[in-house]
């Protein structure tokens, strides 16, 4: 039985699903003010695996994650760039979808927008409001009172006293509790609006994700997913939102990903030490990027370095190198009764442990490498399949050319032609010719491999 960590109760719970063969998953998405940097990477990697896994085990998903469209950040970038804030956020959700495909993550059923659900979110706010549970301000903003929801704290583990003695929250006098947080922001001159009860303004950000999830999902949903920086206070923010206002429960299983982190402190926009998806991509191909974030089990935390991502590139070389030596390897159905597939599914049932299971890849290609054998190639294959991986002709990854700054990268038909240099002065004899090509390549990266079908080239 699939087993998952589950934030809230904090430790591994057997999957149940409310409904049998079926599961529920909303995930929080991109704010689209920037392009997505690697830890976006991780959160789009990391939950497409877990619904690509649901889906091998039978499982009809309906996997939710939004974009956020309206936000203060957003609102500030359009008036910096003088353009307005569609053409930015659309601008923005081209390129995370391109960074998506890039790295083999499959589309969600759902994508909402938060600006079409906003009629949605204030009605949510004024069913809050009429609870007792939110209060407008003399500002004209609308507030969630904490201290008037018992069990604010449950996922993030403390009491409301730990929550004020230990968080920075800000001062502000239309605050009843410095903890309490805006549903609904009145509008500044200038700022997009939305007509509302309490005035002209817009939804606050924890609001978007209790309304669509809600619209999309129902009042209850089986797993709520998104990266460890969102436990508090936007999740915990989540359950007071949508629990209080239906008086149901609200998610059966939290999950949340590890930080990537860069020389030990948190990749982040914030502190300057982010790397774009797309700047990753101009020196490693995608499949090496998104091998390098499964190869760490998606809680722990993931320490990006250039050095991480070589190595990376040559465990996964290694796994291709062991298709490239079996011709026309097709991926059959999984045969579950083997080993190797017996354990790659009991390392994905254990909370969905990537490293062990890429760990049974290895296996397979070792045993490739020694017998030749298509069955495990097809093995391979498929089980890499189901991690987004190993799905490209081998050879067409190995000779990948990926775009640098570097001019002196050779083109593919600069290294065929240098090794037709080659066989040519070795059939005339000239050997130290031949040794020198051979050489001046693999300065330059190209590793020849010669075998009695003839010579074949990878880069390193």
């Amino acid at each position: 039985m699939l087993k998952i960590y589950n934030s809230i109760v904090r430790e591994k719970q057997d999957f149940v699903p409310l409904i049998p063969g079926k599961v529920k998953i909303y995930v929080c998405g991109m704010t689209v003010y920037d392009y997505c940097h690697l830890g976006h990477a991780r959160v789009l990697v990391v939950f497409d695996t877990v619904v690509r896994w649901f889906k091998a085990n039978g499982f009809d998903v309906s996997y939710v994650r939004n974009i956020t469209d309206i936000d203060d950040k957003i609102i500030k970038r359009a008036l910096e760039n003088s353009e307005s804030i569609e053409t930015l956020t659309n601008r923005f959700i081209q390129a995370m979808n391109e960074d998506s495909i890039a790295l083999g993550v499959l589309s969600p059923t759902h994508e909402p927008r938060a600006t079409g659900y906003v009629e949605h979110m204030i009605n949510m706010i004024r069913i809050l409001v009429e609870k007792k549970l939110a209060y407008p301000a003399s500002n004209g903003d609308v507030y969630y009172s904490v201290h008037d929801f018992p069990s604010y704290g449950k996922l993030s583990g403390k009491s409301l006293d730990d929550l004020r003695a230990g968080e920075r929250v800000d001062i502000d006098v239309n605050k009843k509790d410095p903890l309490d947080f805006v549903l609904w922001k009145a509008a500044k001159p200038g700022e997009p609006f939305w007509d509302s009860p309490w005035g002209r303004g817009r939804p606050g950000w924890h609001i978007e994700c209790s309304a669509m999830s809600e619209q999309l999902l129902g009042w209850q949903f089986d797993i709520h997913g998104g990266g460890q920086d969102l436990q508090f206070p936007h999740h915990e923010n989540e359950i007071a939102q949508s629990e209080g206002a239906h008086d149901h429960p609200f998610v059966n299983y939290w999950m949340h990903n590890g930080f990537v982190r860069v020389d030990n402190e948190k990749m982040s926009k914030s502190l300057g030490n982010f790397f774009t998806v797309r700047e990753i991509l101009k020196h490693y191909q995608p499949e090496v990027v998104r091998f390098f974030i499964l190869r760490a089990h998606y809680r722990s935390p993931l320490n990006y370095s250039d050095q991480h991502l070589k190595d990376t590139k040559l465990a996964l070389d290694r796994l291709y190198i062991s298709l490239k030596e079996v011709d026309s390897v097709d991926t059959a159905d999984i045969n579950w009764e083997s080993g190797p597939a017996q354990k790659f599914k009991a390392a994905m049932n254990d909370d969905f442990n990537t490293p062990e299971a890429i760990a049974v890849l290895f296996e397979l290609a070792s045993d490739i490498n020694k017998t030749g054998s298509r069955t495990n190639a097809s093995l391979l294959k498929a089980l890499g399949g189901l991690l987004g991986l190993l799905q490209q002709n081998p050879q067409d990854y190995l000779q990948n050319k990926i775009a640098t700054n570097d001019s002196d990268t050779l083109t593919q038909d600069a290294i065929e032609s240098l090794i037709q240099q080659r066989i040519t002065a070795r059939k005339e004899g000239r050997y130290s010719d031949a040794d020198a090509i051979r050489k001046g390549l693999l300065d330059k990266g190209i590793l020849l491999e010669d075998s009695s079908q003839g010579t074949t080239w990878r880069r390193q």
